[in-house]
C-alpha cells in the first residue's frame, strides 16, 4: 500500500510540469538566424521581441549560424529547434529530400523577399549588364541569398563565376561596408528590411538600386521552384523613386524533427496575434502572417500544427 501511495505521489508530482509544458507557460524553442548584419538575425530578433510582447512566456533564444545551409545541418543534428531558411535551400530540402521523410516541416513564413543590386549613387552602374567585369558581394558562403543572387546572374545571362568577380562574406554586414569603400562595385541583397540597403541607401550620397532587366525575369523564374516574381513600390527604400520589377523567393521558419507539437501550436498563433508587433519592428514583419503560408509551400509540408491552424481560421481547406 505503502508503494502505491509512493507511485502515485510521484505521478501527481509530476503532473504540473506536464501541464506547464502544455499550457505553454514556460515555452522556450531555440531559433537558428545567420551572420550578423543581414537580414535572418535581424527578422529573428525582432520576431523574439514580438513574441515577447505578444506572448511572454514563449522564450526564443537565438543562435547564430552561417545561414540556411549549415541551419538545415543544425535541423537535421537536432541542435536546435527551429531555423531561418530562404526559399532555395527549403525548397531543395523538402521537395527533394521529402521533407515528410527527413521530418523537417515549415512552421511559418519569413517574407517574400525581393532582390535587388545596390550601388553607390554615383556610379556608372544602372543595370544588371553593367556588372560584367565588376566586382559584386553576392552574400555569405552559405546563404540561401547567395543562391539566388547567382540565379539571378545566370538567367540574366551572366556567368557568376567568370563574367564577374564575385565576392563571398564572411559576415552578411560587410558587404555594404566594402561598397562603401570600393573594395565592391555592387551589392545583391533582398528584402527591404535587409540592413545592408539602409546602411548603403542613408550614407551620404545615397544609393540605386535596380533588379534583373525585365525580359530576364521569365528565364530567372524557370531556374528554381522557389523564385516569384515580385514588384518593390516606390519609395520602399530610400532613393529609389520608381517601382523595381524583380524576383523574390519565400524564406521560411523550418521545425527539426521531435521538436515539441504544443511549442510550435503556441508559436504560430503567437506569430499569427503578434503580427502587427512584428511589422512595427521589421519593415516586412507582416509577410510573416503564418496564413501566407497557404500560397507559398505545398500542404504537405506544412509542420501538423501550423496545417491545423491554417484549417482553423480557413486559409488552407
Amino acid at each position: 500500500m505503502r508503494r502505491r501511495t509512493l507511485v502515485l505521489g510521484a505521478a501527481l508530482a509530476a503532473l504540473p510540469i506536464r501541464v506547464r509544458a502544455q499550457d505553454g507557460r514556460t515555452t522556450r524553442l531555440v531559433l537558428a538566424t545567420a551572420t550578423p548584419g543581414g537580414s535572418f538575425p535581424a527578422f529573428g530578433e525582432a520576431l523574439a521581441e514580438a513574441m515577447r510582447e505578444t506572448d511572454p512566456g514563449l522564450m526564443l533564444t537565438l543562435r547564430p549560424s552561417k545561414g540556411s545551409q549549415e541551419n538545415l545541418a543544425l535541423l537535421r543534428a537536432g541542435s536546435v529547434d527551429l531555423a531561418l531558411v530562404q526559399g532555395e535551400y527549403a525548397y531543395d530540402a523538402l521537395g527533394v529530400e521529402k521533407g515528410s521523410e527527413t521530418g523537417l516541416s515549415v512552421v511559418a513564413p519569413v517574407s517574400a523577399s525581393p532582390g535587388l543590386f545596390v550601388v553607390r549613387a554615383d556610379s556608372p552602374i544602372h543595370a544588371v549588364a553593367d556588372l560584367r567585369g565588376r566586382r559584386v558581394a553576392l552574400g555569405t558562403h552559405a546563404s540561401g541569398l547567395t543562391v539566388m543572387g547567382r540565379s539571378v546572374l545566370r538567367g540574366s545571362g551572366i556567368d557568376p563565376d567568370h563574367a564577374i568577380t564575385p565576392i563571398l562574406l564572411d559576415r552578411a554586414g560587410d558587404g555594404a561596408a566594402m561598397v562603401l569603400d570600393g573594395r565592391a562595385d555592387a551589392l545583391w541583397g533582398a528584402g527591404t528590411g535587409w540592413p545592408g540597403f539602409h546602411v548603403l541607401a542613408d550614407a551620404p550620397g545615397g544609393a540605386r538600386f535596380f533588379g534583373p532587366a525585365p525580359e530576364a525575369i521569365e528565364p530567372i523564374l524557370a531556374l528554381h521552384p522557389s523564385l516569384r516574381r515580385v514588384r518593390v513600390p516606390a519609395g520602399a527604400l530610400r532613393g529609389q523613386e520608381t517601382p523595381v520589377e524583380t524576383v523574390g523567393s519565400w524564406s521560411f521558419v523550418l521545425a527539426r524533427a521531435g521538436v515539441e507539437a504544443g511549442a510550435v501550436a503556441r508559436l504560430v498563433r503567437a506569430m499569427d496575434r503578434g503580427n502587427a508587433a512584428l511589422a512595427r519592428a521589421y519593415p516586412a514583419g507582416g509577410d510573416a502572417a503564418p496564413r501566407n503560408l497557404a500560397s507559398a509551400v505545398p500542404a504537405a509540408w506544412l509542420h501538423p500544427e501550423s496545417a491545423a491552424y491554417l484549417r482553423e481560421t480557413g486559409a488552407l481547406r
